[in-house]
């Protein structure tokens, strides 16, 4: 093959997130380990930071540089990043949208007809559709903070106004960043409060400073998950609620996740769930379906509501 060609399949390679023997390249190339070489220093000249160790683990390894180098993408990498960019192009990251689109303008310019037709063919029948409201944006510099004060394990400290808008100062240890839904949250150990803590990101205020490293606590991804699901506890909805459902506990918490409230097993067929609401009419329609038969004990704003969506139903088929 060519020089050109032979240094961008060697390019291609070495994006793989690996080490690589010049024997390894040479025989992939059906090159000399010399012809390897040489072609290493025509790539290290072209400003892409290639490192060599030596030893028997040692090889050839494609580094981050100063400055961003063109990526050889296989083609069905390619066609995944062009998706991406699209939905990108309607996430709940503000700014993100008109650098996708610039993105997606270059990618697609380069892209062989046949990948266009694939990724075209895909979002010609692909409808997005947002359900109930949509989320608020976030900064995507402050997801880069966040994300790089918990990769480098550095506590933080910020500004943080809650749902009713309390407005307090918090010191934490950050852990992870997740999307879930339409918003963005920090998974953290709060420092003053010695408990794992989640944040909505939208809720953090500008100006957050980093602090000194701290050693990580162990937290798995399922617990990270329950953190998240959990969202806000049930006892800081506006209304309480006590309802006996006639399955398994286990079975209930399996289908329904930690969100749902504490759900305590009273005999092997039934459970109480002590849980909260915000809107009692939404969560009357939400019993009913649950699949199982169930007895609201408390409050009675909640019964009140389940006999007249009862009556209404039972009129509904008269």
């Amino acid at each position: 093959m060519s020089t050109s060609h032979r240094l961008l399949r060697l390019l291609s390679l070495l994006q793989t997130p690996r080490d690589w023997t010049g024997a390894e390249l040479a025989s992939r190339l059906e090159v000399s380990p010399r012809t390897i070489r040489n072609d290493i220093e025509r790539l290290r000249t072209l400003g892409y930071p290639v490192h060599a160790t030596r030893g028997a683990v040692g090889g050839y390894r494609l580094e981050a540089g100063t400055s961003m180098p063109p990526l050889l993408l296989e083609d069905d990498e390619a066609v995944a990043v062009a998706i991406g960019l699209r939905t990108a192009t309607a996430g709940a990251v503000a700014g993100l949208e008109e650098s996708s689109l610039r993105a997606l303008a270059k990618l697609e310019q380069v892209l062989p007809p046949r990948l266009r037709r694939q990724v075209s063919t895909l979002q010609a029948v692909t409808v997005r559709v947002a359900r109930g409201r949509s989320g608020p944006a976030v900064n995507p510099a402050a997801l880069t903070d966040l994300a790089r004060a918990a990769r480098e394990r550095f506590t933080l400290r910020f500004d943080y106004s809650d749902r009713r808008e309390t407005a307090s100062q918090r010191r934490v240890e950050p852990y992870r960043i997740v999307s879930a839904g339409q918003r963005w949250y920090l998974v953290a150990w709060d420092l003053d409060r010695e408990d794992w803590r989640t944040f909505r990101v939208d809720r953090m205020k500008p100006g957050m400073s980093a602090g000194a490293r701290f050693t990580p606590r162990p937290l798995t991804d399922a617990e990270v998950e329950a953190l998240v699901a959990r969202g806000v506890p049930p006892e800081a909805r506006a209304h309480q609620a006590r309802v006996i459902v006639h399955v398994p506990a286990a079975q209930l918490s399996e289908r329904f996740g930690p969100w749902l409230g504490r759900v305590e097993p009273l005999d092997e067929s039934s459970c109480l769930v002590t849980t909260g609401a915000d809107n009692l009419e939404m969560f009357a329609v939400w019993l009913g379906m649950l699949g199982a038969d169930f007895t609201v004990t408390d409050p009675p704003e909640l019964v009140a509501q389940l006999r007249a969506l009862a009556a209404r139903y039972a009129g509904a088929v008269a």
